[in-house]
């Protein structure tokens, strides 16, 4: 089963703050902590999901990877524990969970601000868009263009959703706050809990005469042009953020990002292994038996092989680096060439008369011990040499 995204397990945007990122959490951990469901395993693993994505996201540095390479960029027991102990969490989190947690539970605090939001209007969302790349462009690195739909700032009003002249006036539910708190009282003690402003959607302000291209809403949709340069080395499933390409906001808010999801298409020719690239070639029995120098294709053009005398069929050629770069630069990795003698299916009568003649030349037929270099085992065990 596929790992959730980070920011969707707590609910935040990726243009979140570190108190907005504390406040969900201690969101999370308050909904599905273990004290307010008991046996419930479902809500257990949903409270260690959370302070898995808590603990990434807290650091900038893996943040800054997981926006980057999303969950093949992290590395368990390093970037995350991959809790399995419930009092693991309490320990390692004890400035989340030591009183506020609890203190905004059972009354026992007092909250002091409001939630942060933005400065102007709502958040636009993010966009995700997949990309189909040829291995030799993964291989090299390209840019490419892309046309996207997409919620685009108003140009009549600029975003801010008021017909030219007017403005916006505070919103006299939430008192410019953008939510609203309600109060409660049980046998536990008090319990206060803050929502978004229904009436302004949590923008503090309404707007009253709208600008008739957008309605009010601040943004159109619309068609864009974006060019994405994508580095050598991408794997499927990788993806690049583009900051600010996704959504415009509402009313001047802050515009989503894009996320473009790498997918990379089947090559007619070569099976990618990680860094590496496998290319089967099918060489004549003559070439096998008394050597050659081919040209065979490579992801950024051609290259001549050097076939030696007595190749057996199922051998595997290795050309150094001629395989996809990694993302770091530091090393690229290699073409494998499988060989695959070819036997002839029609034959003249001269030709089998020739190859009958040769088949009793004790050189023409195996000795007992001889290895079969094409065979299931020894095929494997050499894969098996090379990835290992």
């Amino acid at each position: 089963m596929a790992k959730r995204d980070y920011y969707e397990i707590l609910e935040i945007s990726k243009q979140a703050g570190t108190d907005d990122l504390k406040k969900a959490y201690r969101k999370a951990a308050m909904k599905y902590h273990p004290d307010r469901n008991p046996n419930n395993k479902e809500a257990e693993e949903k409270f260690k999901e959370a302070a898995e994505a808590y603990e990434v996201l807290s650091d900038p540095d893996k943040r800054r990877r997981y926006d980057q390479y999303g969950h093949s960029g992290m590395r368990a027991g390093s970037d995350f524990h991959g809790y399995t102990d419930i009092n693991d969490i309490f320990s390692n989190f004890g400035d989340i969970f030591g009183g506020g947690i609890f203190e905004d539970m059972f009354g026992g605090g007092r909250r002091t601000g409001g939630r942060q939001r933005p400065a102007h209007g709502t958040a636009g969302s993010d966009l995700k868009i997949r990309l189909k790349l040829s291995l030799e462009e993964i291989a090299t690195g390209v840019e490419k263009k892309i046309k996207i739909k997409r919620w685009k700032t108003c140009q009549t009003c600029s975003g801010s959703g008021a017909r030219h002249g007017s403005s916006k006036t505070v919103c006299g539910v939430c008192k410019g706050a953008g939510e609203v708190r309600h109060v409660s009282r049980s046998v536990f003690g008090q319990f206060v809990s803050v929502t978004t402003c229904s009436n302004c959607n949590g923008e503090g302000h309404i707007v009253k005469d709208r600008c008739p291209d957008c309605s009010g809403e601040g943004r159109v949709q619309g068609e864009s042009a974006i060019k994405v340069s994508v580095p050598a080395g991408v794997s499927e499933g990788n993806y690049i953020p583009l900051k600010g390409q996704g959504n415009a906001g509402q009313r001047a808010g802050p515009p989503g990002d894009l996320l473009v999801i790498i997918e990379e298409d089947p090559h007619p020719v070569f099976t990618r292994h990680g860094e590496d690239v496998m290319l089967d070639l099918l060489v004549g029995f003559s070439d096998a038996a008394l050597g050659a120098e081919v040209e065979i294709p490579t992801l950024t053009g051609k290259a001549r092989l050097k076939i030696d005398p007595g190749t057996q069929s199922g051998r595997i050629l290795r050309m150094r680096e001629k395989g996809i770069p990694s993302l770091n630069g530091r090393s690229a990795g290699d073409q494998l060439v499988r060989v695959n003698v070819w036997v002839p299916t029609k034959l003249t009568r001269e030709e089998k008369n020739q190859i009958q003649a040769l088949s009793k030349s004790e050189n023409f037929n195996p000795k007992p011990g001889d290895k079969s270099a094409h065979s299931d085992k020894s095929f494997f065990s050499a894969i098996k040499n090379l990835f290992s």
